[in-house]
């Protein structure tokens, strides 16, 4: 089978300037059109990314949000692009929707810093503690998953961070079978050729990625109240479902709707359309943005503003990406060849089978090694020395307040306190 051609032999002859006028065709007003929105998107974007690089005050946080706020430039410039050379239309797509992986990655990183900023040493393992066994998110609620697993946060982040390393590799094959012409995008779903392969394990990759993020949000929901998470993920999600869902309608307008010209096929037709509507929809995307990443919430009065080509740098410096995808491949290969079990102490073996109010806020470590009853082996489910301190039962000669219970206890004391700076009376060491 031969794939379809998305071009025509013949060569537009028209050009933007005819003489000493300008040629106000069809193709150049959308041209124009196309271009004004492009550079009023970059100008509303670079408003809100400026004023987040003068008022850099939390970098964990702000890095992400420059990532975000990237994304509608970089599809207006990209979609203007294709516009004007629409006979390379496909490797411009296939490059602007790369970038879609790395904002969802920027968008979980950015959930995870609000949600560790309420556990101790702003970890988000810790703000897991407090969470109990749930179901998961429909089509599989029949299963239930626990968040207190050490396992859980290297799970949740791999499911989202393999797509910025499969989206991109689908883009490189994609650009390299559309230069030996059997990716064939016009062709339809066929599987006699690349695109129907592609699509399939864009589709798998993508959906894990978004489970992930729904999963992310359900179970930290609480600890996201105020920060307008919704209206963030929407920010982001809209532009995708916008340029992939009008994209689907002008392909099934073709033959029906739209018609070929001398010099444009009904693929470049629906192409340019496509990309001219995302061109205008970027626009108030830009605007939207501003509003959900808006930069008052890190401007610290009296403070001086900072310089911009340190935020600059950190948005586009991706060793954090590596770090946490590294760091997921570290844990599981460690645990698949390691006899240490896969996830952390379950709250059933603690003493009283659930965790205390410390444990559960994150006010002291959860796991802590204190002597156990035998003496010289510690164990990593005692999370106080009550278990460990028994008086002796009341009585003439041993009740709670005899002098044998309170040497009992000072001995004790001074047992499980040695090298902590307590003397043998159970005070503290000047």
């Amino acid at each position: 089978m031969s794939c379809p051609s998305d071009n025509t032999a013949a060569v537009q002859q028209g050009s933007f300037w005819n003489g000493d006028n300008i040629n106000w065709d069809t193709h150049v007003i959308g041209w124009a059109v196309s271009g004004g929105c492009a550079v009023l998107t970059v100008l509303i974007s670079l408003v809100t990314i400026l004023q987040h690089c003068r008022n850099y005050t939390n970098r964990g946080e702000q890095r992400q949000i420059l990532r975000i706020l990237y994304m509608p430039p970089v599809y207006a410039i990209i979609s203007f692009f294709s516009y004007r050379y629409f006979r390379d239309y496909t490797y411009y797509a296939l490059i602007e929707v790369s970038y879609e992986a790395v904002t969802l990655s920027a968008f979980l990183l950015l959930l995870i810093e609000y949600v560790a900023k309420t556990g101790t040493g702003h970890s988000a393992e810790k703000a897991m503690e407090r969470k109990d066994k749930r179901p998961l998110p429909i089509p599989f609620c029949c299963w239930r998953y626990r968040p207190t697993k050490a396992y859980f946060m290297y799970t949740l982040k791999w499911s989202v961070l393999q797509y910025v390393i499969i989206r991109p590799l689908v883009s490189v094959v994609g650009i390299v079978c559309q230069a030996y012409n059997v990716l064939c995008e016009a062709g339809g779903f066929n599987f006699h050729f690349a695109d129907a392969y592609l699509e399939i394990v864009d589709f798998i990759s993508i959906s894990v990625a978004l489970y992930g993020l729904f999963l992310f949000y359900g179970l930290t929901k609480e600890e996201l109240r105020g920060r307008r998470p919704l209206a963030k993920f929407l920010a982001i999600k809209l532009i995708v479902m916008f340029t992939w869902y009008q994209g689907f309608v002008f392909t099934a307008l073709e033959g029906r709707v739209i018609h070929p010209t001398a010099y444009w096929t009904e693929t470049n037709i629906a192409n340019g359309l496509n990309a001219l509507a995302i061109c205008i929809e970027m626009v108030f995307f830009s605007a939207f943005m501003m509003w959900g990443y808006n930069w008052h919430d890190y401007v610290i009065p009296g403070e001086p503003k900072t310089n911009i080509f340190r935020p600059l740098w950190d948005s586009i410096n991706y060793a954090d990406f590596i770090h946490e995808i590294f760091g997921s491949f570290k844990y599981y290969f460690t645990t698949l060849f390691s006899s240490r079990p896969a996830h952390g102490p379950r709250i059933a073996d603690t003493p009283n089978g659930k965790m205390d109010f410390g444990q559960a806020f994150g006010l002291h470590d959860s796991v802590r090694k204190y002597p156990s009853k035998s003496g010289g082996a510690l164990n990593p489910y005692y999370a106080s020395y009550d278990d460990d301190i028994r008086l002796a039962p009341y009585g003439p000669t041993g009740g709670a307040d005899s002098p044998t219970a309170s040497t009992n206890l000072r001995q004790h004391l001074s047992q499980s306190s040695e090298g902590a700076g307590y003397d043998a009376r159970g005070y503290r060491r000047a």
